[in-house]
């Protein structure tokens, strides 16, 4: 929705109002003290998961919200992303996914609080940082100093911003779900580079965001000796270790971003973090007093469109507890949800305990919360931080048996519910199912016409910089200049040519000369720089050397953003015989954009405005590529497969799924990223329109679409293991039970009421190896896929105690003398369940 004329004027009038402050809120303000935040009066845990709005679609927000409640979750934390809610200056959009108010009135519906991170300034591996790329145009603009031009915008939108939320009563005070707010990010790490400017600016930051709204506190996270009107938070991975905390003594511990992994960029090899790294780190960030933690990210979803920072991939942050698609990435998720129970049924003693803690010797120490006189009010952390041994610690009267580098938490003092290196959550794999074969895709292309100098709009004597020359409306902008050869000035052996050498500052260029493809070349995330040198066949007369250069996004931090530039930058022949011939400056023209863009080839009323031809399977670079394929039946997550292209665009029924890059291959020489989510809210009934838009010379014919599923549930737990948190329950102020039998045991459950259909792997004894692909070990059960199969085949869900009895006769057991384990792999689909 662009706002204009009345609309304009409406908010231009909200954004320069005066703010008063709790005239008309029906709760008390959020508040704070050194223990927690204070909401409604009394102090909580907050277990906070991020959620990008932008990142996803309307469609799919309650079931992820839903799914982040049911894993321990009661806060989401998102940020305010300035360039979608202004691209052009003064027109605003605020519709699909870009519907703030909307998100975070879903988020209310389902009972969930919300941490909102003004900014402006995001990061967030997202295009400039969130800044509209209009701004850095602003005469005489510094972004994030204490610069008039930029101090005047961001705060016109962090105005316009908090009077919309008030607007619509979405503080708490008002009966809303926000709790908390955020100004900056990480201003820290480049404040030096502004020296007093930098420190003006942050003082300026703090107070012109608590004059805009004071009813919930505000944060600054990574900012060392924040400004007295802020919290300063922590973001990293383990942030007990190196956070040193607030600097006043009523500001609570928060950590704002722990890591559930890192996000991509093209090139990268996978990013991984564990289960159990994350939970010791939130365990022991709780034990040294933290009350706040958000997980960045929960759920990472999806880059859609031009979104991302340069060479950021379109899928982000894939390895969070809710992967890229929705999926329940098991055991992140149920193992995170295992520590939030844990930690909760500490919760009384963490709030308003007395902390003590009791060091056992260089690695080993317990850190107790407790109230004198009060058996009801105390809990424990037992930690191990040696990284390869276990421990056994005696903690009053009871030996506490401590994997290495664990934590187990008791809370009452006397019960082990949790151990964050002891995983009894069920685990998954992933599977993507291809549900169409090259034949019932039937490939068309149409080439981008190759444009020379005159034809193209726009002349300079030099190339001119791509970032300004785009004003980021486009990925693309075509660079010619021609030159006239003699004949005398070329080589005169067939077997010698010259070579066309380019320097771009980056990010990717194919180059042609006559029409005729040279080369593709391209930077990377941490060296955008790159130099195409090929060899060419001038001929005598004009020749057009054309390049079609690229950007991917606006880098998204540092200092002096607004100074960044690409493109090329120098263009020589070398191997003349006149020697090296310098084209920089003679003369370019330039265009925005391809001629597909604009016609909109993607959309099913733009592939009618050119002719199509059957694909010749010859891998042209800058082609357009159509094809339709049906809907696939059900209701699980879809993707499509780019492995067999090289690198460009690609669209579903008109609109953007995002960029893709499979042949910047990782160390590992496989694509960073293969398949690219289809949102199901983005197709039609029947046919689909799927376009592509191949810069490089990929082959389409292997593009396959696929459903997606994570119906191979696995569960691997040792005869040590001990019961699952889920088994404790805290009633009358007591650790009580909730079953009979605590003894550990497999549980597995299907996803979406799906019914276990086979069973493929069982052992008991020392198996090996992880879900999907787990191996049998030298001691085994033969029975096992048996006792398995009778328990499950059939079911929603099921149990397998670790009993021995239940799976080897212990007369004809021949490693009786060894702790055993459970290692079991099952398949779920649909069907109906046995009673």
């Amino acid at each position: 929705m662009v706002l204009h004329s009345a609309n304009i004027l409406l908010i231009s009038l909200l954004a320069t109002s005066s703010v008063v402050v709790h005239a008309r809120d029906p709760y008390p303000p959020v508040t704070c003290d050194k223990r927690s935040l204070i909401i409604n009066g009394s102090r909580e845990l907050l277990f906070s998961g991020s959620i990008h709005y932008p990142r996803t679609r309307p469609e799919m927000w309650p079931d992820l919200l839903q799914k982040a409640k049911f894993g321990g979750i009661n806060v989401i934390q998102t940020y305010i992303f300035w360039n979608i809610h202004e691209p052009i200056y003064n027109q605003f959009h605020y519709e699909g996914n870009a519907d703030i108010v909307k998100f975070l009135k879903t988020i209310h519906d389902h009972g969930l609080w919300v941490s909102l991170r003004v900014g402006p300034y995001i990061a967030a591996e997202w295009n400039q940082g969130g800044f509209p790329y209009w701004l850095r145009e602003v005469p005489d603009i510094i972004f994030r100093s204490y610069n008039d031009p930029f101090m005047y915008h961001m705060k016109r939108f962090c105005e316009m911003t908090i009077n919309m939320m008030k607007k619509e009563n979405l503080f708490l005070p008002q009966g809303g779900p926000i709790i908390l707010l955020q100004i900056e990010n990480e201003y820290g790490s480049i404040q030096a580079s502004y020296r007093e400017n930098g420190v003006k600016y942050v003082q300026w930051a703090a107070q012109m965001a608590v004059s805009l709204y004071n009813g919930v506190p505000w944060v600054m996270c990574k900012q060392p000796n924040a400004p007295r009107e802020v919290i300063e938070t922590c973001n990293g991975r383990h942030c007990a270790d190196t956070f040193t905390g607030p600097n006043g003594p009523n500001k609570p511990m928060m950590w704002t971003e722990n890591w559930t992994a890192q996000y991509r960029a093209f090139g990268d090899p996978p990013s991984q973090r564990s289960s159990e790294d994350i939970a010791f780190s939130v365990a022991n960030f709780f034990s040294m007093g933290g009350s706040f933690v958000d997980y960045y990210m929960y759920y990472g979803g999806t880059n859609y469109g031009r979104v991302s920072s340069s060479f950021v991939t379109t899928r982000y942050y894939d390895e969070a507890p809710l992967d890229e698609f929705g999926l329940f990435r098991e055991p992140k998720f149920g193992h995170l949800r295992d520590v939030h129970r844990a930690l909760k049924l500490s919760k009384k003693a963490l709030l308003w305990g007395e902390k003590k803690t009791q060091k056992i010797n260089q690695h080993v120490k317990i850190i107790v919360y407790e109230k004198p006189g009060d058996t009801s009010m105390c809990a424990a952390f037992i930690i191990n931080n040696k990284i390869k041994i276990p421990t056994i610690v005696n903690f009053r009267g009871v030996d506490v048996y401590l994997p290495a580098k664990s934590i187990s938490i008791l809370p009452d003092c006397k019960t082990v519910v949790f151990n964050t290196q002891t995983v009894t959550a069920q685990h998954s794999a992933r599977n993507f199912v291809t549900v169409n074969t090259d034949n019932n895709l039937d490939w068309k292309l149409y080439r981008e016409p190759i444009r020379t100098f005159e034809k193209l709009p726009i002349k300079n004597v030099v190339p001119i910089e791509l970032y300004y020359l785009t004003k980021d409306a486009s990925d693309y902008a075509w660079y010619s200049t021609s030159v006239n050869f003699d004949r005398r000035d070329l080589p005169m052996r067939p077997d010698v040519l010259p070579v066309m050498l380019v320097e771009n500052n980056g990010h990717a260029m194919v180059a042609f000369l006559n029409g005729e493809f040279v080369g593709f070349a391209h930077g990377k995330l941490d060296e955008k720089k790159f130099t195409l040198e090929k060899p060419v066949n001038l001929r005598p007369g004009i020749n057009h050397i054309s390049l079609l250069c690229m950007t991917l996004g606006i880098q998204n931090s540092g200092a002096h953003m607004e100074n960044r530039w690409t493109g090329p930058d120098a263009l020589f022949i070398k191997g003349l015989n006149t020697g090296t011939l310098d084209l920089t400056r003679n003369n370019w023209g330039h265009e925005v954009g391809v001629s597909g863009e604009k016609l909109q080839l993607f959309t099913e009323e733009g592939t009618k405005k050119v002719k199509w031809t059957p694909d010749t399977g010859l891998g042209t670079p800058a082609t357009w590529y159509k094809a339709y394929f049906d809907t696939p039946p059900g209701n699980d997550p879809l993707a499509i497969t780019m492995d067999s292209m090289q690198k460009g665009h690609c669209w579903i029924n008109g609109k953007s799924i995002g960029r893709y890059w499979a042949s910047f291959l990782s160390p590992l020489g496989k694509p960073s990223q293969s398949e690219y989510h289809i949102p199901r809210s983005f197709l039609n009934p029947q046919k689909n329109l799927v376009v592509v838009f191949e810069e490089a010379g990929g082959i389409p014919h292997n593009i396959t679409i696929l459903t997606v599923n994570r119906d191979t549930i696995c569960s691997f737990l040792s005869e040590i293991t001990p019961p699952s948190v889920r088994s404790w329950e805290r009633k009358e102020e007591q650790l009580r039970p909730l079953v009979e039998d605590l003894k550990a045991g497999a549980r597995l459950i299907c996803p979406d009421s799906k019914v276990i259909e086979k069973v493929e792997f069982a052992s008991f004894g020392n198996p090996n190896g992880a879900c999907g692909m787990y191996s049998e070990g030298s001691c085994h059960a033969p029975n096992s896929h048996k006792v398995v199969e009778e328990r499950c085949l059939g079911k929603l869900t099921c149990t397998i105690p670790l009993v021995r009895d239940a799976f080897v006769d212990r007369n004809k057991d021949t490693c009786s003398d060894s702790f055993k384990a459970l290692a079991v792999q099952v398949k779920c689909g649909a069907g109906a369940a046995k009673l």
